[in-house]
């Protein structure tokens, strides 16, 4: 398995061999799933599950596999989140940042926010409370938040033929594509927490490369103060947090 896997390309073989083999009911099946592992689909795809932060999720077909690389933003998010307060994931995909958090913090309400529908029925079976809109729109009457939480599409357009031929091949461009510059959706999501969130509550955004310095003008202008940045064992930039000025 490990053999086949690592020939068609498959950077973590052997993980992804294990995983494989632990959710196939039978041999028959795990031979139909590596055939469909060597032409790209995703694991989570073909296991119809992922873990994240330690929990058990279920993945539809079609929607963005959260990576392990949004779990620092989500233990991040965690510690901002007091015991009975209120948190808003835009960009939710299948719900894994929100499932995090509601764990974490059981009295807090935490809702999230996808445009596509079959992610907010994902985010569901996940057990978390999810609407389909394009941000802010249908909750700006349930305001103010405490944390405000995006995982959304960042990679500049330019960049998007250099991800991984699998990514590319199968997963929703919807979900990495986030236009010249990467930052058009980042953007409105700053905008979007500034309206929803409460004075001194906390933004946290993943972002990648240099994209920090970009978005700290427009931050400053929203009303944040107190940027900071967190980045992978590589030094690579994966995230920013900010607080809404007092």
């Amino acid at each position: 398995m490990i053999a086949r896997l690592a020939a068609a390309g498959c950077v973590a073989a052997a993980e992804e061999a294990v995983e494989l083999a632990a959710a196939s009911p039978d041999l028959t099946t795990l031979d139909s799933w590596l055939s469909r592992r060597e032409q790209g689909e995703p694991v989570a795809w073909i296991t119809g599950r992922t873990t994240f932060g330690g929990r058990r999720l279920h993945i539809a077909p079609g929607l963005y596999v959260p990576r392990l690389q949004s779990e620092e933003l989500a233990r991040r998010a965690a510690t901002h989140l007091p015991d009975h307060g209120r948190a808003l994931d835009l960009c939710t995909g299948a719900g894994a940042v929100a499932a995090y958090l509601g764990a974490s913090v059981p009295t807090a309400t935490v809702i999230a926010v996808d445009r596509d529908v079959r992610a907010a029925i994902c985010a569901r079976r996940n057990g978390v409370a999810s609407l389909v809109a394009d941000l802010d729109a249908p909750i700006a009457a349930i305001r103010p938040f405490d944390v405000v939480t995006a995982v959304p599409p960042y990679v500049p357009t330019s960049a998007m033929q250099f991800l991984p031929r699998d990514v590319q091949a199968y997963e929703p461009p919807i979900a990495l594509d986030g236009g010249p510059d990467g930052l058009v959706l980042v953007r409105r999501v700053i905008d979007a927490a500034g309206r929803l969130l409460r004075p001194g509550g906390w933004l946290l955004v993943e972002v990648g490369g240099d994209q920090d310095r970009s978005v700290a003008s427009h931050l400053t202008t929203v009303g944040f103060e107190n940027l900071t940045t967190w980045s992978d064992d590589d030094g690579d930039l994966r995230g920013f947090a900010a607080q809404l000025r007092p």
